[in-house]
């Protein structure tokens, strides 16, 4: 999804333009991640970019996307392009922790002699 969203319109109140362009991607995010998923991936990864004015696009964690909009908004941006891509994810094994063995080693001894 590439879209520029125009934050002043006449007949609307700002606020209004505002939560629809929130409840549009919103929808699109959703519509996304219900996308049935390939053989081996664990998820979809979302990549978000978002400018004001038509400025250079910076990347954003997916995670504050609604939280950069706002901002953007506060800051009188009058357009909001948003970029919204979807990646093939899969999760990445967790790592055991090698234990100090020395220690437990040492309390077997003690036990044993005791």
């Amino acid at each position: 999804m590439n879209k520029t969203y125009k934050l002043i319109e006449e007949k609307r109140n700002k606020d209004r333009v505002v939560e629809a362009i929130k409840h549009e991607i919103r929808k699109y995010i959703k519509r996304e991640k219900n996308k049935p998923l390939p053989e081996g991936v664990d998820f979809w990864k979302l990549e978000c970019r978002i400018s004001k004015n038509n400025d250079k696009l910076a990347v954003i964690e997916f995670q504050n996307l609604i939280k950069t909009i706002d901002i953007l908004v506060l800051e009188e941006a009058e357009m909001l392009n948003i970029e919204i891509l979807s990646f093939e994810g899969i999760k990445k094994p967790k790592e055991i922790v090698a234990q100090d063995t020395s220690a437990e080693e040492d309390t077997e001894n003690t036990e044993e002699t005791s």
